[in-house]
């Protein structure tokens, strides 16, 4: 399966949370066509969890994993981190008291 840029990606995200009336933002715009991309799911209660695309060696797919999770100002520095790390590293902000983030639908990964 080809790779889509990093730039549809997000597009694609971002649509798909609007569907599901779910507010998300950029936060952090990466490059185009080759940037990773980390996903913040911000519960509005102070906690937030940190999500990046990784390669499932045991099955042999790409999944969502956890980086971080805990308070919301220990997410973000762990986001500062990355961004120190590769510049070209998009951030995607969902809000959902909830905890929907939609990473595990098909077609996210």
């Amino acid at each position: 399966m080809p790779r889509l840029s990093a730039r549809f990606w997000v597009d694609a995200y971002l649509a798909r949370l609007r569907l599901h009336d779910i507010p998300a933002f950029v936060v952090a715009h990466g490059d185009d066509t080759a940037g990773a991309v980390l996903v913040k799911l911000n519960t509005l209660n102070g906690r937030a969890v940190l999500y990046q695309r990784s390669f499932d060696l045991m099955s042999d797919t790409r999944i969502w994993a956890e980086l971080a999770a805990g308070d919301e100002a220990e997410v973000d520095a762990a986001i500062a981190r990355q961004r120190g790390f590769d510049p070209d590293l998009w951030v995607i902000e969902v809000e959902d008291r909830e905890g929907r983030h939609l990473l595990d639908q098909d077609g996210l990964a």
